[in-house]
């Protein structure tokens, strides 16, 4: 493994921007200082006018494989991950089959370990009856990101609604509980009310914010009951809010929460353009939720950035509204998008920073990655703030083929993905003589 000294470069870290040098021997960031020089086998980058930042870490996708290896793969999309400067991803359960035992959960690490550029974790799923073979992942806690339940039903079958089951995962889990929330008797409900919705603008109104709010509420108040350590994943209502704090720290936050690129970017109104393409759940939602969501990310209620990567193939995309299946290819563009924020001045560089690698390594108490320290693993990305990155056909690296962002002109682009010391992105092309590691969790 040859060394690595970036020069001159704004290193983007823990709050601050400054300029210096970062010296990486045998994958582990050995040097930040001033000027740094460097001996031997040592590959040198000029970074005079870009930034230095830590590798995003992405705590939900879902990368299909097994069993839904038409849509994307573990090697496909992290492949599309690392173009875009994620360098580590979250897995979650609901393939095919689901990971609901300890033998197909280490199946999906055989993969990645065989096949992933990118540094990887698996959630452990939960379904009503595995809460006993669930549990038993207790016992790799510190080599397993969590378990995840699915509170309200999405792509797969692995609704869990059963409350003698809920109750037992959350006093029994260790670590910590992703959960998937929508309520499914007040979706069941909205949908008898919308029995000919022929479009996806219905969307929002069958899966609406009294769904998501209901559904919040019991996971908070289960996490409450046994001191659960809870994340609840892609909030997408203003209502939601209230169930979060910003007045304590994130390390000593036991209830968190996190909101997806989609929901910060679009909203209803969007669906006459987009229809289908961005059909996810929960739905992305009227105007008011997205400001409000902006509000919360910036004042510290909302803890993490993350894409929820979905992908289906085209042709499933363009079913009716109601066959069609939910989810948004985001991990490729994930970045870039929140460049762009910082570009038009919505956050600073040190604010994405914090959401899309800090919060995510802190949440997730992820060992030495998700800043640039010394002696943490080398996991960066260098961005270019005065690049443009079109979005093209040839360009997606997702197996799905399409993105919906294609035709559009991000105001940045990333230059350098660099995993455990390796480049693996340069020059627009992913090189694919390295293989991520399995992450560690200091627990």
């Amino acid at each position: 493994m040859a060394s690595l000294l970036v020069k001159n470069i704004t290193i983007v870290n823990e709050g601050e921007s400054k300029v210096g040098d970062v010296y990486v021997r045998d994958g582990i960031i050995e040097r930040i200082g001033g000027t740094l020089e460097a001996s031997g086998n040592c590959r040198e980058i000029d970074g005079a006018g870009l930034h230095l930042l830590p590798g995003v870490i992405d705590d939900q996708v879902h990368f299909r494989e097994p069993g839904l290896t038409h849509k994307a793969t573990i090697a496909t999309e992290a492949r599309a991950a690392v173009a875009g400067g994620v360098t580590t991803f979250m897995e979650m359960p609901n393939t095919n089959p689901p990971a609901t035992t300890l033998r197909l959960l280490q199946d999906k690490y055989d993969i990645a370990a065989a096949n992933s550029v990118a540094n990887y974790s698996f959630f452990m799923g939960v379904s009503n009856t595995n809460a006993d073979e669930a549990l038993r992942a207790n016992q790799l806690k510190d080599t397993i990101c969590g378990f995840k339940i699915f509170m309200g039903s999405s792509t797969g079958d692995m609704l869990v609604d059963n409350y003698l089951t809920l109750n037992k995962m959350f006093a029994g889990a260790e670590m910590l509980i992703a959960t998937h929330c929508e309520h499914e008797g007040v979706i069941k409900n909205n949908k008898a009310k919308f029995p000919d919705a022929d479009d996806a603008s219905f969307h929002p109104l069958i899966r609406d914010e009294e769904a998501c709010f209901e559904s919040s509420f019991s996971a908070v108040q289960l996490a409450k009951i046994h001191d659960t350590r809870l994340h609840i994943l892609h909030i997408s209502t203003a209502r939601e809010l209230q169930l979060f704090t910003n007045m304590l720290p994130l390390a000593d936050k036991r209830i968190t929460a996190e909101v997806c690129v989609h929901h910060l970017h679009y909203t209803a109104d969007d669906y006459a353009t987009y229809g289908n393409l961005i059909k996810c759940n929960p739905a992305i939602k009227a105007p008011a939720n997205k400001e409000a969501l902006w509000a919360a990310l910036l004042d510290d209620r909302l803890d993490i950035i993350a894409t929820d990567h979905a992908p289906h193939t085209w042709q499933e995309k363009q079913m009716p509204y109601q066959q069609a299946p939910s989810g948004v290819p985001l991990v490729q563009h994930t970045l870039l998008l929140m460049l762009q924020y910082v570009k038009e001045g919505r956050l600073t560089i040190e604010k994405l920073v914090e959401k899309m690698c800090h919060a995510p390594a802190a949440c997730f108490q992820i060992a030495k990655r998700g800043y640039l320290r010394e002696g943490y693993h080398a996991d960066m990305v260098i961005a270019d703030l005065n690049g443009r990155y079109n979005v093209t056909k040839e360009n997606i690296l997702y197996k799905c083929g399409w993105s919906p962002f294609e035709g559009h002109t991000f105001p940045a682009a990333v230059e350098y993905t660099i995993v455990n010391g390796n480049i693996v992105y340069e020059n627009g092309a992913v090189l694919d003589l390295y293989k991520g590691q399995r992450i560690a969790f200091s627990r």
